[in-house]
C-alpha cells in the first residue's frame, strides 16, 4: 500500500492513527489508494470474524444538525433495547472522513454501521461492502440491493409545502436549496415543482437559490440574496429548519414581517422551529423514528442464528402548519 501510495510505511500508519500530522494532499492520495485496495487492519478483520461486538456505529452527516441529533436518539434507543452501545462518527458526507472511520471501526470490533445519506454514500457503501462490514442506510428512500434502508419521501415533503404556499394564495415562490450533490434537496425541491401544475403555474413561479451548505448563516445569506431581488417573492421555501430561520433573522433585520409580507416554510420540523420567534410552519420527519428502525434493521441483520431478509422502508412526512404561513400575501 505505501508503494502504491509514494510514502512511506510511518506515513501511513500516521494517516490511519494520526492525520493531522499528515498534509492534506498526501492523506488524501493515501486515503483514495487505500479505498481502492479495500484495506482493512488485519486485527479488526480478524476481530470481526471471531467475535460479536456489543458496538455499533452511526455514521452522520453533522451531529450539530439537531435533526441528526434526533436520529441518533433513535439509534441509540434501539441499541440500549439490545442491550448494545454506539459510536458516533460525524462528517459522512467526507470520502476521506469515512475511509478513516471504516479503518476505526473495523479495528475496534464494532458490529456495524448505520450511515445517513449523503453525496459521498456510494463510495462509502462500496468500501463498507468490501470490507465485509454489516450496514444500514438512513435517511435515503432509493433501496441498496445487498442492504436495508430506511428514508424519508421527501418528494411528498416538497409537494406538501409548496401545495400550502399556493393554498394561501402565493404565486411568486423561492427555493432555498441546500448542495446540489444531495438527493434530499433534490427530492424537495422535485416535489415542490410538481405543486405547481396542478394550480396553473408554470415552473419559473419557483425560484431556486442554492447554498453551499444547509446552515442558518447559509440561510442567513440567501435571506439577504432574496431582499435583494428585482421582484421579491411572497413565500420562501426552505430545504431545512436552519436555512429557515436564517432566512427569518434576515427578513427580521431588514424590517420585514412573517408572513405578513413574506412567508417562510421550513423543512425537518427540529425543536427549534416551534419556538422561533414566529414559530416555523415546517416538513416533519421522523428522525427518532427512522434512527430507531435503523438500528433495530441493523442488530436484526447481525444477530447470529437469525434469518434476515433486507427491508426498504420509507416513511411518510407531515406538514406541520405554524405562525409563518398563516396569513394571506400582502399583494
Amino acid at each position: 500500500m505505501a508503494r502504491e501510495a509514494g510514502v512511506s510505511l510511518g506515513t501511513v500508519s500516521n494517516v490511519l492513527n494520526r492525520p493531522e500530522m499528515v498534509a492534506e494532499a498526501t492523506r488524501t492520495r493515501v486515503l483514495e489508494v487505500i479505498d481502492t485496495l479495500g484495506y482493512v487492519r488485519a486485527e479488526g478483520a480478524r476481530q470481526l470474524r471471531g467475535w460479536a461486538s456489543r458496538v455499533i456505529a452511526l455514521m452522520v452527516l453533522d451531529i450539530v444538525n439537531p435533526f441528526f441529533t434526533a436520529l441518533a436518539a433513535g439509534v441509540e434507543q434501539a441499541a440500549r433495547e439490545a442491550d448494545l452501545g454506539v459510536m458516533v462518527c460525524t462528517g459522512a458526507h467526507d470520502p476521506a472522513e469515512a475511509a478513516r472511520y471504516l479503518s476505526l471501526i473495523t479495528s475496534h470490533q464494532v458490529r456495524g454501521a448505520v450511515i445517513t445519506a449523503g453525496e459521498g454514500t456510494d463510495r462509502t457503501v462500496a468500501a463498507f461492502r468490501r470490507n465485509a462490514v454489516p450496514f444500514v442506510v438512513a435517511d435515503r428512500s432509493a433501496p441498496w440491493t445487498e442492504a436495508c434502508s430506511v428514508g424519508i419521501d421527501d418528494v411528498a415533503g416538497g409537494h406538501a409545502a409548496a401545495r400550502h404556499l399556493i393554498a394561501r394564495g402565493h404565486r411568486a415562490l423561492v427555493y432555498v436549496g441546500g448542495p446540489e450533490p444531495l438527493p434530499q434537496v433534490r427530492d424537495r425541491r422535485r416535489g415542490a415543482l410538481r405543486a405547481l401544475g396542478p394550480a396553473g403555474l408554470p415552473a419559473t413561479a419557483l425560484l431556486e437559490l442554492p447554498c453551499p451548505a444547509l446552515t442558518v448563516e447559509a440561510g442567513k445569506d440567501a435571506g439577504h440574496r432574496i431582499l435583494g431581488l428585482p421582484q421579491r417573492p411572497t413565500a420562501v421555501f426552505c430545504a431545512n429548519d436552519l436555512l429557515a430561520l436564517g432566512v427569518l433573522q434576515a427578513l427580521y433585520e431588514a424590517g420585514l414581517k412573517v408572513p405578513e409580507d413574506i412567508a417562510v416554510v421550513g423543512y425537518d420540523d427540529i425543536e427549534f422551529a416551534a419556538s422561533a420567534v414566529v414559530p416555523l410552519t415546517s416538513v416533519r420527519r421522523p428522525a427518532v423514528a427512522m434512527g430507531r428502525r435503523a438500528g433495530r434493521l441493523l442488530i436484526e441483520d447481525t444477530a447470529d442464528g437469525l434469518a434476515h431478509e433486507h427491508a426498504h422502508i420509507v416513511l411518510q412526512p407531515e406538514l406541520v402548519v405554524r405562525r409563518s404561513t398563516m396569513a394571506a400575501p400582502a399583494r
